[in-house]
């Protein structure tokens, strides 16, 4: 096979519904040979954060993408992207011509892994426990529109919103609406540990090293009755401490596919047409973002002037051309290109880097200068490129006069619980979007129940604008509230938008299904990959 990296077109708002293929498909490789796929993301069990896995915590693209292997939602979105699709249910929709009434009806003979039925009840239970035990996380935030939960027999599902809400079809796709079964999960605590119980597409045995999962034995669920075609019989996921790990891992056919997070330099390399043609990559539409988040309320930045100045100085072309090259490009809004609704509303306030203009409004603030802060990072979690690109918002904070910044990286598994007690004035996040509807860039950040756990909060936003932009069905016809509310984060700043990424598979070349192994909101879909024929 000669290589070639195959690119994938980018999302174009929401795109037109793409049916699912009907469900329990006992397709496979056949081979009994499990497809192994690599990826950089950690997955720990501490004392902050016990329970990585259980659906009413996870909140992070690497925990999500364990539950959609193994526990399953009412929703799916589709493989070829669009509006999600009944999954765990046989049909769903509104009732109501308001959008605040939604109905499901489970798929007969249901069952979880270990063959018990899975009933409406069930299905009360998994949502009615997320939103009482309101993990920390933040994730539960996702249900807030849910007022009751009403059964109907043992299929009927029917759920009574305390507001009009037209994403609530997307957020019944996402893991925290996972099915329990109420014999493996307490109402009232957590589950600590990696085990996992579902009705999903793969059962999971999770090998463990002290307090880390390092393998993920994802194995085919035979009691799986869903919309998807599950194209293999066995998956593992082996997590490496960092990319040069995995790529070498791959080289060496320790793994068939390398997943996030791959650096630039690996993904220019693999990309290199006269490179070894054992390995290909696929270039995939992505919607991650990422940000400088901000304490409103801590002393070096509770000034909007200074969070102002910052956004004024920083040169998001250079930090993306020197870091990141072709794989990103700048971004001037929370809702990124391609996400209806996106607006440059930091571009239309601060244009062009200018020190000159930054300085402008320290001054009129009586701020003294030089503002001394520090930026905090993780050192293992968004890719190595990371430091880099810290490296660099440092030497241009610094550079202007106007800034004393110092930069310090953190593990992943230290540095969640110290961003959430509020120990960081100014910290750089990640996001992948829950769903592709740009509410998923907005009500996440601030919302009452915001999982940055951020001090902002706007009243106009929250009262006002989120729940007008909800009860728009037509999402093109919310841009315009959405855009109203990102001209208010490009005033106030409790947020700074940096850039936004595209998503890279490399693969092995008996390895097929690569093209949709993640969608746009970097959702893994393991049932994809089969064994192909290399030549």
């Amino acid at each position: 096979m000669n290589r070639k990296t195959l690119v994938l077109p980018a999302v174009a708002g929401l795109l037109a519904p793409v049916l699912a293929a009907c469900g329990g498909s006992d397709s496979g490789s056949g081979s009994g040979d499990a497809i192994v796929v690599g990826t950089t993301d950690r997955f720990t069990a501490t004392k902050d954060a016990p329970a990585p896995f259980d659906p009413a915590y996870a909140y992070d693209v690497g925990s999500w993408n364990v539950l959609r292997q193994t526990v399953q939602t009412l929703m799916i979105q589709p493989k070829g992207e669009g509006d999600p699709v009944p999954e765990a249910a046989e049909s769903c929709g509104f009732t109501d011509t308001g959008n605040e009434r939604f109905a499901c009806k489970l798929r007969k003979d249901l069952k979880f892994a270990n063959g018990d039925a899975v009933t409406a009840e069930d299905v009360k239970f998994s949502i009615d426990r997320a939103l009482a035990l309101k993990a920390d996380s933040g994730v539960f935030a996702l249900l807030s529109t849910v007022d009751t939960v009403e059964t109907k027999g043992d299929n009927e599902v029917i759920f009574h919103l305390n507001t009009a809400d037209a994403t609530f079809p997307f957020k019944l796709s996402t893991p925290v609406a996972g099915i329990v079964n109420p014999d493996d999960y307490e109402k009232g605590k957590l589950r600590d540990g990696f085990s996992i119980d579902g009705s999903g597409p793969y059962t999971l045995e999770a090998k463990t090293d002290g307090d880390e999962m390092t393998r993920a034995v994802f194995t085919k669920n035979p009691n799986y009755q869903g919309a998807l075609d599950v194209k293999n019989d066995k998956v593992e996921m082996v997590s490496y401490a960092d990319a040069d790990e995995m790529g070498t891992a791959i080289d060496k056919g320790d793994i068939d596919v390398m997943t996030r997070t791959m650096s630039p330099e690996q993904i220019e390399k693999l990309s290199d047409s006269s490179a070894d043609d054992s390995v290909d990559i696929v270039e995939l539409a992505g919607l991650e973002i990422r940000y400088l988040a901000f304490n409103t309320t801590a002393p070096s930045v509770k000034d909007k002037a200074v969070r102002q100045a910052m956004a004024q100085v920083v040169n998001r072309g250079e930090l993306v051309n020197n870091v990141y090259g072709s794989q990103a490009e700048p971004l001037f809004s929370l809702v990124p290109a391609s996400v209806t609704g996106h607006s440059n509303s930091f571009f239309n306030k601060y244009g062009e880097a200018n020190v000159s203009k930054a300085k402008t409004l320290l001054t009129k603030a009586d701020i003294t200068t030089p503002v001394k802060m520090t930026l905090h990072y993780t050192t293992d979690h968004y890719g190595p490129a990371t430091k880099k690109e810290f490296e660099l918002l440092q030497k241009q904070l610094n550079a202007s006069g106007l800034f004393d910044v110092a930069i310090e990286g953190t593990p992943w598994d230290a540095f969640v619980p110290a961003e959430r007690k509020g120990e960081y004035d100014v910290w750089g996040m990640g996001w992948f979007p829950d769903f592709a509807d740009g509410d998923s860039y907005i009500a996440p950040f601030l919302d009452k129940d915001n999982f940055l756990k951020s001090p902002y909060q706007n009243s106009e936003i929250i009262d006002k604008l989120i729940p007008e932009s909800r009860r728009e069905a037509d999402r093109l016809a919310a841009g315009k509230t959405l855009t109203e509310i990102q001209d208010i984060v490009a005033e106030d700043v409790p947020v700074l938008p940096l850039w936004q990424g595209k998503q890279y598979v490399a693969s092995r070349d008996d390895v097929t299904g690569t093209a949709y192994v993640l969608n746009s909101s970097a959702t893994l879909q393991l049932w994809e990959l089969s064994r192909g024929t290399s030549g």
